[in-house]
């Protein structure tokens, strides 16, 4: 069996890691362009990149696959390698770019897709992150055929884990990846013989999962306790939520949902800082709880428990 890798992140390369270790015989990689990183900006290549190179694998970086787009040559150039490779399946895991008809319809089995939900649910690029955020109990990972639409395919296999009230993004990222490689293992055989066929996805429950932005981790104090703490988990390690008091800006990391106290308190008010945690009115009326920062980070420095660093904190936090 012959097959494309086409991914980019640390989620995609667990899959890549699992086929190559299980022997399978990827003859080429799509990847994601080098990005500027760390504060240097040094082009670093992706995850998939770096372990295709480690095995003398070829590696394609199209800015594009679109022949009718801005990056025409590098999808024409990305369509004769297709042809050129004549493989029996794509696995697609977290890759980044759209996938018009043309490569859909270039292997013989058609493409594969890693999906890290339950589908329909959290269609979409931030599926991990966003089932945190919104209180989901459970995700997973689906196996789907992919087509034209956006992770709108056929079902080949999925597997559920539970969401437990610990569980950061970065958390559920490593549980999912290595959940994806191992369901890859065991059903790309039958996909590319045709043997396992997909079922088609249910047509209600589909939500979407937006791409996340620097501004997701921002943290509103009219929201209350318990939703900042979801978007804190979410958010960890990226984009990461913070807040600004004094003229600083600082990164949560952990916190706590605590009820309100009996007196109204403007939302954003830093109420207390001991060994205890942050404390920081929240919400209003019916919403109104308090957020008991746990885990912090002032810009420049690293992240610290507030219990081993209360007594500095008092006096950036609180009001004299």
């Amino acid at each position: 069996m012959k097959i494309v890798f086409a991914g980019t992140p640390q989620f995609a390369d667990a899959a890549l890691q699992a086929l190559l270790a299980a022997g399978f015989n990827v003859v080429a990689v799509f990847t994601q362009p080098d990005r500027p990183a760390g504060r240097g900006l040094k082009l670093l290549p992706s995850a998939v990149k770096q372990t295709a190179l480690a095995h003398g694998i070829a590696v394609h970086q199209p800015r594009s696959l679109r022949l009718d787009g801005k990056y025409p040559i590098d999808a024409c150039a990305a369509q004769a390698a297709l042809q050129d490779l004549a493989a029996d399946v794509m696995v697609v895991a977290a890759y980044g770019l759209i996938l018009p008809q043309w490569v859909l319809d270039a292997p013989r089995a058609g493409c594969v897709n890693i999906h890290a939900s339950l589908l329909p649910r959290w269609r979409g690029a931030a599926p991990i992150q966003r089932a945190i955020e919104a209180g989901d109990t459970a995700s997973g990972v689906c196996l789907m055929q992919m087509d034209a639409g956006l992770d709108t395919g056929a079902i080949y296999a999925e597997q559920s884990l539970p969401i437990t009230s610990h569980t950061t993004g970065g958390d559920l990222l490593v549980q999912l990846s290595t959940l994806g490689a191992t369901m890859l293992l065991e059903h790309l055989p039958s996909i590319a013989s045709k043997h396992l066929v997909a079922k088609p996805q249910l047509s209600e429950g589909v939500t979407y999962a937006h791409k996340l932005q620097r501004s997701d981790g921002v943290l509103d104090f009219s929201k209350s306790a318990k939703t900042l703490c979801l978007q804190i988990r979410a958010f960890d390690p990226v984009p990461g939520c913070s807040f600004d008091h004094r003229g600083e800006t600082f990164k949560v990391w952990a916190a706590l949902a605590l009820p309100a106290a009996a007196v109204a308190t403007p939302a954003g008010k830093v109420l207390e800082v001991n060994a205890q945690g942050v404390l920081i009115a929240c919400g209003e009326g019916e919403n109104a709880s308090i957020l008991s920062v746990q885990v912090i980070q002032k810009a420049g420095g690293k992240r610290v428990p507030v219990r081993d660093a209360w007594q500095g904190l008092q006096t950036l936090l609180v009001a004299n």
